[in-house]
Order: structure tokens, then sequence, then C-alpha cells
């Protein structure tokens, strides 16, 4: 796992000199930029702040919209996976979840049916 400190995080420590010497000096093992650029890891809170506005921001900041938390989390996990291109597959697997839990103890050879 990759963890990839963005210098934003730094800046708030900027006006206390001694803190943000330790605070770098702390995190100087996340704070190798050249190698993550070489790796093409996205370095800037842009990429971040622009997936949080295309996922979140465009779908739930909707005038007169009410979202409750798992609903909204719903929406957000299905809107990920339309980003994502990984929507078709997950609908795939989710059909198959769906008609095992409900529908196969019905059949009279459900484990012959699976194997369809």
């Amino acid at each position: 796992m990759t963890i990839v400190l963005d210098f934003i995080h730094v800046l708030e420590y900027i006006w206390k000199a001694d803190k943000c010497a330790d605070y770098l000096l702390k995190y100087r093992q996340y704070l190798r930029y050249d190698d993550y650029l070489d790796k093409g890891y996205p370095i800037a809170s842009g990429v971040i702040e622009g997936t949080c506005r295309h996922l979140v921001n465009d779908r739930m900041d909707l005038t007169g919209a009410r979202w409750r938390l798992d609903r909204a989390e719903a929406v957000l996990r299905l809107r990920a996976l339309r980003a994502s291109g990984d929507f078709d597959e997950y609908w795939q697997f989710h059909k198959l979840q769906e008609f095992q839990r409900n529908h196969v103890n019905k059949f009279q050879d459900p484990e012959r049916l699976l194997a369809i």
C-alpha cells in the first residue's frame, strides 16, 4: 500500500516553523513526489476534489433533495461503479446473488440449476 501525503496538509503547519519542520521530518517517507509522479500517482488534491465533486456534489447537492445516509451511500456506490466502468460486471454479480438469496431454494434441484 502506498500513502501519499498531500502538500496541502503541510501548509497548516507552515506558520509554526518548528512544528512544520517536525511534521516534514515525521512524514518524510510519504513525501517522495518524484517516485509518485514516476508511478503515475495523483499527488494533488485537485484529483480528489474533482472526484468528490463528480460523485458526491453533482448528485447530493440538488436543490430540495433530502438524503438519508444509507440511501445516499447506495447511490454513491452505484455512481462509482458507473464511473469506473465496472457496473455491468457488478450488475451480473448482483443479479446472481439476488437469485440465490431469494429464489434458488424454491427449485426442486437448486444445485443443478446453479451449475447451468
